[in-house]
Order: C-alpha cells, then sequence, then structure tokens
C-alpha cells in the first residue's frame, strides 16, 4: 500500500495485519481521487472510519489545507499514527481517536464547514452507514458541511445504499472489483418559476 500521487508520491504505508482493517486499495484510491482532483487543493477533507489514514494521507498529499482523522480501533490507530509519523506529516490534520461520534461533535464547535466527507465503515456495519449518512443529512450535519459539499461512502459493491439520507441525496455509484463508492450532496434548490406580473 503507497500513496499514490502528490508531496509523498510512491511512499509505503503501514497496515495492521489480519483481517479487522481493510485498507482501501490503491487502485480504488486512484480511482477516487483522479475524480475528486479539481476539489482538493486547499479543501477540507474528512476521513471517517480512517484505519490506517490511507485516504486522508492521499488528500493531504495532494494539497487538501486540513485533513480530520476519526479512528478508535486500537491497532488501525497504531498503524495510522506510524504512517504520520513516517511521512513527516507534522501539521495540516487533527487525529480523534475517539471515533466518529467524537469527530463528528468535534467539527460541529468549528464553525468552519468542511468541503469532502469520505466514509469508509467495515462493510457489514449497516447501522454505521446508516447513522452517520442520516446525521450528515440532517439539519445539525448539514451545518457541518459546505454547500457543495461532496459526501463519498465506500461499501460493498453487494450492498445497495439508500438514495437519501435527510437533505443527502445520491449523485453516483462506481463499482471496482468488490468495493464500490456512492457519492452524496445537496442537491442545488431551483429558483421558483413565478408567474410574470400583471402590469
Amino acid at each position: 500500500m503507497r500513496v499514490i500521487a502528490g508531496t509523498y508520491r510512491s511512499r509505503q504505508l503501514a497496515a495492521p495485519r489480519g483481517l479487522e482493517t481493510r485498507p482501501t486499495s490503491d487502485r480504488l484510491r486512484e480511482t477516487l481521487f483522479n475524480i475528486l482532483s479539481p476539489r482538493l487543493d486547499g479543501c477540507r477533507f474528512v476521513d471517517l472510519y480512517a484505519g490506517t489514514g490511507a485516504v486522508g494521507i492521499e488528500a493531504l498529499s495532494r494539497g487538501a489545507a486540513q485533513v480530520w482523522f476519526a479512528e478508535n480501533a486500537d491497532p488501525a490507530l497504531a498503524s495510522l499514527r506510524a504512517n504520520l509519523v513516517a511521512l513527516k506529516i507534522t501539521r495540516g490534520f487533527t487525529l480523534e481517536p475517539r471515533g466518529v461520534g467524537a469527530m463528528l461533535q468535534r467539527l460541529g464547535k468549528l464553525g468552519q464547514p468542511v468541503d469532502i466527507v469520505y466514509l469508509d465503515p467495515p462493510y457489514e456495519a449497516e447501522a454505521e452507514y446508516a447513522g452517520t449518512l442520516n446525521f450528515l443529512g440532517s439539519v445539525r450535519g448539514r451545518e457541518l458541511l459546505a454547500p457543495d459539499a461532496l459526501v463519498i461512502a465506500e461499501h460493498s459493491s453487494k450492498a445497495k445504499l439508500a438514495g437519501r439520507y435527510g437533505a443527502l441525496v445520491h449523485t453516483r455509484l462506481l463499482k471496482q472489483g468488490d468495493a464500490a463508492l456512492s457519492f452524496f450532496g445537496f442537491p442545488v434548490a431551483e429558483e421558483s418559476s413565478l408567474p410574470d406580473a400583471v402590469l
């Protein structure tokens, strides 16, 4: 596993042994960041269920201004911290070791909306997908996000996420092998068509 492009290009990333952590593959990350590239420079990026931190580190490598990592599983957290140290990344990130709920609360206190949220819970954790996406699509969750924010969920290609979570609407599905990426955003409100004024 390696950083695909940018400042830390080709640098190797550590991952814990065993199947508890399922890092996003290099190929899927390359596809994801090819799509995100126009949005990355100076963006505020959130990596939920961050695992080894590979996705958030890729965002930093490609010009994100700030990345927030949320991860509370000890083996993954150890790898994430080791990767940040190995790459000598000392700023531009916040690490929340209490997990996703604590991170969302923390972001709510910032008062500065984020541009991209990436979430990659364990594929079998349906409640985590629904809970996090429903929160992000709620009134409170929407306050954390920029109006044109993008929320991306990585999930099993055999699973199908809902078309809508609160105000968040499913806009794109990309499948690659056993994995899939679902993209969500806020629809642009159409101006209500008013009848011509009678003079």
